[in-house]
């Protein structure tokens, strides 16, 4: 395998993982060798060899798959210390403004703003503003490519620019993990202690990393009270609400749902297409010449629906082959070009998608649907969800009972039964599951 191979695989691996997390766990790698089915990798210590095989393993593998080669495991090799590999260490002395340098992509002018991104767009720009901590923290949470890392980012800019006077931490959950095992090792803890707890403002990405590390979430318990006391600003990112992150401890739990808590929601068509427009303004000065046939935006804004950055990827993919063929962007080019990301983009409903979506329309609390209240008022619109579930999903109605608080499945059965039947004589009904279907296959 050649280094132009392993380049590619390392700059995929960014784009998946984002610039952060790349600089710290996968730019120090470097490919030895591929025999037998493994790959062999050089790490500048065991402890990263250990965790990028635990977290990244899978997707390394699946990108040297991509560039030809049959592997099926890895295999790493400690090699000198590489000064990038390491997280600065901790200092006695105030921390930098910013630890992590954000990335200059990231910005709120960058940031396209549609409903389902409003709330968590409205209160990154009010803890940016950089005053009294109003909500504490500020938790944003929702699936990759959404917009978490992008609001994280923007806030640390703006925070720059116009309160140059505070001290601003921004740091991935790994990467603090890291630092407190680095801190155990060398036996710097109350450097350690000292470095986190005397910023103003503290930003922390991926929380749910956490997951299982007692010994870390001790110490980030800890951090988080002394800068909650000190009524200093904490911003929080994870993929998931704080109730739902497993083995996560129960008080952090507590103290991440005190503050606001927000939901970046899974894109809408029109959003979609606001980021390409966008993008397509920021491509104009690099593939000069190239032109997009009606209708492309439109296709890619509807067929690639989960994820924004593989929806930018795609429409950078398709400028690139335009420059290099001399030819102009069309739908036809789209479908061949990207059939890849086609497939793997085909839309697949979740129950808990389908149960926000239901709860929005009729106004009532995702938490009374699924709770044991059997008024009219949230009956029906629970039945309506669960005839959703049945035909829009390939879930069992056992599974399917599950995440309707636990219920069991001949309650959905029921719940089924009497939608089909009410759609026949309710127009009302009938055009609710109408517009509801609509929306949720967008």
């Amino acid at each position: 395998m050649t280094t132009a191979h392993w380049e590619q695989v390392k700059a995929d691996m960014k784009s998946a993982i984002g610039a952060g997390n790349y600089k710290s766990w996968i730019e120090p790698l470097s490919l030895k060798t591929t025999t037998e089915g493994v790959a062999h990798l050089g790490a500048p210590n065991p402890f990263v060899g250990d965790y990028v095989g635990k977290t990244y393993g899978d997707q390394i593998i699946y990108h040297l798959n991509r560039q030809g080669l049959s592997v099926q495991r890895l295999a790493f090799e400690v090699e000198g210390k590489s000064p990038a590999a390491q997280p600065a260490p901790a200092q006695s002395a105030a921390p930098a403004k910013s630890d992590a340098q954000p990335d200059q992509r990231f910005t709120f002018d960058t940031f396209v703003v549609g409903k389902p991104n409003e709330l968590a767009h409205a209160a990154a720009k009010r803890v940016a503003e950089g005053g009294p901590a109003t909500f504490n923290p500020l938790f944003l949470y929702g699936g990759v490519g959404l917009g978490k890392t992008h609001l994280m980012h923007a806030i640390a800019h703006e925070l720059a620019e116009k309160r140059p006077d505070l001290n601003v931490l921004y740091i991935s959950a790994d990467q603090f993990i890291y630092r407190f095992i680095s801190a155990l090792r060398d036996r710097k803890i109350m450097d350690f202690k000292q470095h986190f707890r005397s910023v103003d403002v503290l930003m922390v990405d991926d929380i749910q990393f956490l997951e299982g590390k007692d010994s870390t979430q001790e110490e980030f318990f800890h951090t988080f009270n002394a800068l909650v006391d000190q009524n200093k600003q904490l911003v929080i990112s994870a993929d998931r609400a704080p109730g739902e992150i497993r083995d996560l401890s129960e008080r952090i739990k507590s103290r991440l749902q005190c503050g606001l808590v927000v939901d970046l929601h899974p894109t809408d068509f029109e959003l979609r297409l606001g980021i390409l427009h966008a993008k397509q303004e920021t491509y104009l000065g690099v593939y000069p010449g190239v032109e997009v046939a009606p209708g492309v935006l439109e296709f890619l804004a509807h067929r690639i629906s989960s994820n924004v950055r593989v929806l930018e990827g795609a429409l950078n993919r398709l400028y690139a082959l335009a420059s290099l063929v001399g030819r102009t962007v069309t739908v036809e080019m789209a479908q061949d070009c990207l059939s890849d990301i086609l497939r793997a983009s085909d839309r697949k409903l979740t129950i808990e998608e389908i149960q926000r979506k239901v709860s929005e329309h009729y106004d009532i609390r995702l938490s009374d649907m699924l709770g044991p209240k059997r008024t009219r008022s949230l009956a029906r619109p629970r039945q309506i969800a669960m005839w959703l579930c049945k035909q829009l999903t390939s879930r069992s109605l056992p599974e399917i009972g599950r995440k309707f608080g636990k219920r069991d499945h001949t309650t959905i059965m029921h719940g089924v039964r009497k939608i089909d039947e009410l759609r026949q004589s309710d127009s009302q009904i009938a055009d609710d599951l109408e517009l509801l279907r609509r929306a949720l296959e967008d």
